[in-house]
């Protein structure tokens, strides 16, 4: 008995020590978990069974418990008791989560609704494309090809949730896992990062911003910050310091987690290396550049409304929509929400060289400048935008680029092929093999 003692004791401070060692990740955990739970079940519509064996069937987000509340449409999610964090839903806005120990901000500011064009069918409208077959087009290897990139029933190592093929403005091609199809919205993380890029585009177009301009804050005035330049901003290389890290507390973390107004992150960091001088990925980054974005309309009216009319009603997006912070701004670093078939539309956007049904939304020489490489990355990264150019995925072609997000979303854009790809999954850990997919749906091209 006296032996059972001490290892029951041995045991309990074990646990008590991890508890301790582990707590302040607990704030994230949580935080994370109620968010997540919150969008998938109010943005998108599934079940609380069913996000919580899929979106959240990782570890450590595995470990957390919920209470939800359909009515109010709330999640709170805590690990072991502890760590509570509440996550509530607003209509057009998304889910926000609530600070540790605070009352969630009275929202007062909301999206003017879709007003799609009634153009009636994909892309330029929203409904079933016509049936069209090409000659030139092997459909029984591209059927294969997108069969592949799905798991067998019983297996989740490729963790493909919709892919869907478009060549020459066709969808030759389109497949879904169990419990999604053509109307189920898709977060695209960090593919929200492009959609900014993309309204950039637009300010730039009508001559509202210059990629070029100086002095973008004044926290920035007295200081070598104030060199800092847009296009150092678009393009990842401001020599801002920034930490991308998402399996500890880092700025990331803390940013989605722990912070009111995401913009606020990298605006107060310090210059670590001569500014464009080195290629740096950070999601604070783009929230900053959300944050200039907004300082240039009249009204935050204006500015919620300025992605809805300006692209996804111009593109036919109804079921796009940007999740916001506590503060009303958009998170353009990772909470972007559509169908994969509208995620498609931004790429063909690009395709066409930034002309839709006519009328010239982007210039074509800001398609040109987001998908032209950086220095310092290798080839693989432009303006928001990754690139193939330096042949990361060797039997891809080199002109193509992408949109990308965390758990393996990605919209592809390959002008030589006049193609548009698009795959959004949940890969935490995967076996997809991404290049063998491209070679085998360009394998289907005769």
């Amino acid at each position: 008995m006296k032996k059972l003692k001490y290892i029951l004791l041995a045991l309990l401070f074990i646990v008590v020590a991890v508890v301790i060692w582990q707590y302040p990740r607990l704030n994230i955990i949580s935080g994370y978990a109620a968010k997540n739970m919150c969008s998938c079940m109010f943005e998108a519509g599934r079940s609380q069974d069913f996000v919580a064996k899929t979106d959240n069937n990782f570890p450590p987000i595995d470990i957390a418990k919920y209470e939800v509340d359909t009515i109010h449409k709330t999640v709170t999610a805590s690990v072991l008791g502890l760590m509570k964090r509440k996550a509530v839903y607003h209509e057009d806005l998304g889910c926000q989560l609530a600070l540790k120990n605070a009352s969630m901000p009275r929202i007062t500011y909301f999206p003017a609704p879709h007003n799609c064009p009634l153009n009636p069918y994909y892309p330029y409208g929203n409904e079933d494309p016509q049936d069209t077959l090409f000659a030139n087009i092997d459909y029984k290897k591209l059927n294969l090809a997108v069969h592949n990139a799905f798991d067998p029933k019983g297996k989740d190592s490729l963790m493909t949730r919709a892919l869907v093929v478009i060549y020459k403005d066709h969808i030759i091609a389109e497949k879904y896992d169990e419990g999604f199809d053509k109307n189920a919205p898709i977060l695209g993380w960090s593919m929200t990062k492009s959609v900014m890029a993309t309204l950039f585009g637009i300010m730039e177009k009508q001559g509202k911003i210059n990629r070029n301009a100086t002095q973008l804050f004044p926290e920035w005035a007295q200081d070598e910050r104030k060199n800092i330049t847009l296009h150092s901003l678009l393009q990842m290389s401001s020599g801002l310091e920034w930490n991308e890290d998402y399996n500890h507390i880092s700025d990331v973390t803390r940013m989605l987690f722990m912070h009111k107004d995401m913009s606020q992150m990298q605006l107060h960091k310090d210059l670590k290396f001569p500014i464009g001088s080195h290629w740096n990925y950070s999601s604070g980054t783009t929230n900053l550049l959300g944050k200039y974005l907004r300082n240039q309309f009249i009204s935050h009216q204006a500015y919620l409304d300025f992605p809805v009319k300006e692209l996804f009603d111009k593109l036919g997006m109804s079921s796009a929509m940007i999740e916001t912070d506590l503060e009303g701004n958009y998170v353009y670093s990772s909470y972007g929400w559509a169908t994969a078939r509208h995620w498609g539309k931004l790429g063909l956007l690009y395709l066409h060289k930034g002309n839709w049904n006519g009328e010239q939304i982007l210039s074509e020489s800001w398609v040109q400048y987001v998908s032209t490489p950086c220095k310092d990355s290798k080839g693989e990264y432009g303006a928001h935008f990754w690139l193939n150019a330096g042949g990361i995925l060797p039997d891809a072609p080199r002109d193509m680029y992408s949109m990308q997000g965390h758990q393996g979303q990605k919209v592809y854009i390959i002008p030589s092929k006049d193609m548009v790809i698009v795959r959004m999954g949940l890969n935490e850990e995967t076996e997809i093999d991404f290049n063998k997919m491209l070679k085998e749906i360009f394998g289907a091209l005769k």
